[in-house]
């Protein structure tokens, strides 16, 4: 199988409401499985992304991740949280 193709375009439209529901769903099972420093890096990118969504196209992401990220955001990822690497 071939190497997927890298593009450099920006996401948009459909495209990138699709890629925030991907990458929150990714950080859910690397939630479940416990890999908490990957999915904390999935969840980072997940919220950059849908940072730059519009009002409209942030109502397009199912209720479930949206609910799911900002709980996880804040419970677990907050500014007011210990940061990874203390040890």
């Amino acid at each position: 199988m071939p190497a997927k193709k890298k593009t450099d375009k920006p996401l948009i439209g459909a495209a990138l409401i699709q890629e925030v529901c991907r990458r929150i769903r990714a950080a859910r099972v690397l939630w479940d499985a416990h890999s908490n420093a990957a999915c904390r890096g999935e969840r980072e990118k997940a919220m950059a992304l849908y940072e730059t969504l519009s009002e409209a196209e942030r109502e397009k992401v199912p209720q479930v991740l949206r609910v799911w990220l900002r709980y996880r955001s804040e419970k677990y990822f907050g500014d007011d949280r210990t940061p990874p690497g203390g040890r």
